[in-house]
């Protein structure tokens, strides 16, 4: 569940850009953009945002979440699903494979730097290595804190 319900993630997104801009673009009311803005209220439409959760959640595709942040200049790294290890070792052993998946970054990116250069190809293995590294790391910091699962 996000930290933050959707109608606030909206007002400030709206608040930052202008209700008149954004319906003027949009090309719908003022008082439509407001409603996204405002606590829902029973059965009323819901936002773009709730919409797209749901959208999110029928499909289960990840990609609509990926295409959206690629647009917003970032990429999407989903959370690893970690309980927290009762045994303080098992966190010295996620420590380790961490340390590792950083380690097979930085041979991954001697290995394309090699000639000088990095190739798409190499780009796109560096990437591959990156995200792995993000999740594990994302994994490791889960699993440190007190309220995982």
């Amino acid at each position: 569940m996000p930290s933050k319900p959707s109608h606030e993630i909206m007002k400030t997104a709206i608040d930052r850009a202008g209700v008149k801009a954004v319906s003027a673009k949009l090309g719908l009311s003022q008082a439509s953009v407001y409603k996204w803005c405002a606590a829902p209220e029973g059965s009323g439409t819901p936002s773009p945002l709730d919409r797209l959760a749901e959208l999110i959640e029928v499909t289960g595709d990840p990609g609509l979440v990926e295409w959206l942040c690629e647009g917003a200049g970032g990429i999407f790294v989903p959370n690893p699903s970690t309980k927290r290890p009762a045994d303080p070792l098992k966190v010295l052993a996620q420590t380790q494979k961490l340390v590792r998946e950083f380690s097979d970054l930085l041979d991954v990116i001697a290995q394309s730097m090699a000639d000088g250069k990095v190739d798409p190809a190499e780009a796109r293995r560096i990437r591959e290595e990156w995200e792995q590294l993000k999740r594990h790391a994302e994994g490791f910091v889960r699993a440190c804190e007190p309220d995982a699962q």
